[in-house]
């Protein structure tokens, strides 16, 4: 599958290197086209992604383009075999079928997350993420009541829909 610059699309996991081109993919998104007034430095976790994510069972992975950065996702270690599915995002112009990014992602996160033999993955969205509710269900995601979420579960601000994927 070729993008806008003839290069494949490679899902990889985070590099040092990656850190504004994970910021410059996922602040429009947030911004533009869901209208939540965040900064970077209201996330502060997208400048410590080694130390946030890339620890005990989680990790960050990147879609990328040649050196353009299109998608993220993150697992988040919030113990018990558990984590928490976070920062998914994908530029508007690699969605769909025909790019299968957000399933690439996905699909890598997933893989990693039976490797380390974890029993459940959370996830918290808000009402606004349409697409993004039916692709959760489309991979086996099922929503569930905020109060079913593990006390360790990092709930957002924003997140008002939850979702579960066990193993």
């Amino acid at each position: 599958m070729a993008g806008q610059s003839g290069d494949a699309l490679e899902v990889r996991r985070f590099l040092a290197a990656d850190e504004q081109g994970v910021i410059d993919v996922i602040l429009p998104i947030q911004r533009e086209e869901f209208g939540i007034p965040i900064t970077a430095e209201d996330q502060p976790d997208l400048r410590a992604i080694p130390a946030f994510y890339q620890s005990g069972d989680g990790d960050f992975w990147v879609a990328a383009v040649g050196e353009r950065i299109v998608g993220t996702i993150a697992l988040k270690d919030i113990g018990g075999a558990e984590a928490a599915l976070r920062k998914m995002f994908v530029a508007s112009d690699f969605r769909g079928r025909e790019y299968g990014t957000a399933t690439r992602l996905l699909d890598t996160l997933l893989a990693h997350a039976e490797r380390r033999q974890l029993t459940a993955i959370y996830l918290g969205t808000t009402e606004k993420f349409l697409a993004a509710h039916r692709f959760y269900e489309r991979n086996g995601f099922v929503e569930i009541a905020r109060q079913d979420l593990p006390a360790s579960f990092p709930v957002m601000g924003v997140d008002t829909i939850f979702y579960v994927r066990r193993f």
